[in-house]
């Protein structure tokens, strides 16, 4: 961390909600040490660092950084935008998305870390509980920044670098990068002590136990620890408190707000004021009726040849096909417009959607993956059939031991249901090359290739982002991957 960026984390901690609702309008009239006392003050406080993760430095940039790498979406031009950068992976050292939120990333972590170092645990179930949900929130942002800036763990986490692990606020530390393993490690004990901390029952919006105990189940399946994966997914199941979506559910899931969701565990919460309109997250890939919405990056071929092999999948009302007035299919630079609206029309508000971070359907889906990797091909095949009767799919169009439906292993059954049911939503690339495997862009897009197609191996450099170089030039400890 540089100075410059450390004051300005500083100042933005004493910029915090007035009581315990993040939708709050922040202000900035306390001092921190008088924000920092008391549990009327330590919520403000933290309900502020929830604020930061819904700024566009970070969700916006989240999402995409996430997802665009992958295969489900193609770019149908050139762009200015930094996601162009990460989408054709010609990442470079002053990318803007990679800064922008590399250094909101470590806002929410430095506003996270004076909280708890505030709180005395011991000291009262709510202290307790606040202590324990800014605990996760360091936690969980740790390990998104090592999922983009640091390689897979598969690969030599022993050596290779992920991200500065940081606990303390000072002004300027001069730190190295940790590597993936013990920012991983990090992360596993960070969150199995905020999940006893959190006792309190809180909505979708905040941290819990259940959230905690979710988010392990992801970490542990990126790092090949198949039990503790299945334990953890157990655990979420256990509290009873979420349930899937029904078939009739699924088509508007995305338009209900987080909180009246019973199948969300976690969301970044938006309301009407949050609206960024033709800046929000969900403007690159729908375009409503009234015409707001850039609307260029669209579903790729190879996506909805997919989705579309069943007609009763629910999943296919994602997509919205753009037609013509004479009812023909519209195109842009000669590629189809199909909508994605996973991001869109939250209260009827084209741009308007709270970003799911933790579902239960990915926690049975995490659940499946490592039961197909511990010979449990049953139980895989058993879960990945729940999240398609989700679907709406029945019958035959369920697997069984005897019917992959042509796929080689039960590992495939479960990857591809994992891409059909969390497209769009940041994961597709992350299973691809935790897994080995390569990702392939047989479709029309604006790939970084002269033909059209494009393969990136798992090993391939360009699979995470670049450090910005312009915290490199203030940190001389501060490592770059390799160019």
């Amino acid at each position: 961390m540089n100075f410059s960026l450390s004051r300005f984390l500083l100042l933005g901690c004493v910029v915090v909600t007035t009581s315990c609702e993040i939708d709050t309008t922040p202000y900035n009239g306390l001092s921190e040490s008088a924000i920092l006392q008391g549990v009327q003050g330590l919520r403000a406080a933290t309900d502020g660092n929830y604020t930061f993760l819904k700024e566009s430095d970070y969700t916006r940039n989240l999402f995409i950084m996430n997802e665009y790498p992958g295969d489900n979406l193609t770019l149908s031009g050139t762009t200015t935008d930094a996601l162009f950068l990460t989408y054709t992976y010609r990442h470079t050292s002053d990318q803007a998305n990679a800064l922008q939120i590399y250094r909101k990333a470590y806002q929410v972590i430095v506003g996270a870390n004076k909280v708890i170092a505030a709180v005395q645990e011991g000291t009262s179930k709510e202290m307790d509980q606040i202590l324990g949900e800014n605990i996760f929130l360091r936690a969980m942002v740790h390990f998104e920044l090592v999922r983009l800036f640091g390689r897979p763990y598969a690969q030599s986490p022993e050596t290779n670098l992920g991200v500065i692990i940081k606990t303390d606020t000072k002004a300027d530390d001069n730190a190295a990068r940790a590597t993936v393993k013990e920012v991983y490690a990090f992360v596993v004990s960070e969150l199995q002590k905020a999940a006893k901390l959190m006792t309190v029952t809180r909505t979708s919006s905040y941290a819990t136990a259940a959230a905690a105990n979710a988010l392990l189940s992801r970490v542990y399946l990126y790092m090949n620890d198949n039990a503790n994966a299945i334990k953890y997914s157990d655990l979420v199941m256990a509290e009873n408190r979420f349930t899937l979506a029904t078939p009739t559910q699924v088509p508007d899931f995305y338009t209900v707000e987080n909180e009246q969701n019973k199948e969300v565990i976690l969301a970044i919460k938006h309301t009407l004021k949050d609206d960024r309109a033709w800046s929000s997250l969900g403007s690159m890939l729908y375009t409503s009726p009234g015409g707001v919405g850039w609307g260029e990056v669209y579903a790729s071929q190879d996506y909805q040849d997919l989705v579309n092999k069943n007609a009763n999948d629910k999943r296919r009302t994602f997509l919205v096909r753009k037609l013509t007035a004479q009812g023909a299919q519209e195109k842009r630079n000669g590629i189809d417009k199909v909508y994605v609206t996973k991001f869109s029309n939250q209260g009827g508000i084209a741009t308007l959607s709270s970003p799911i971070l933790l579902r239960l359907s990915e926690v049975y889906l995490n659940r499946a993956e490592a039961y197909a990797k511990t010979g449990a091909t049953d139980k895989a095949i058993a879960d990945v059939n729940l999240i398609r009767q989700r679907a709406g799919l029945t019958g035959t169009e369920l697997y069984s031991a005897t019917d992959l439906k042509g796929l080689p292993t039960v590992l495939d059954v479960v990857l591809q249901e994992r891409r059909l049911e969390l497209a769009f939503e940041g994961h597709r690339a992350y299973d691809l090359y935790r897994n080995g495997r390569s990702l392939v862009r047989n479709y029309p897009g604006y790939h970084n290739t002269t033909t059209g197609q494009q393969t990136v191996p798992a090993t391939d450099k360009q699979v995470v982002h670049l450090i910005p170089e312009a915290e490199i030039v203030l940190n001389s400890n501060l490592k770059q991957n390799p160019l």
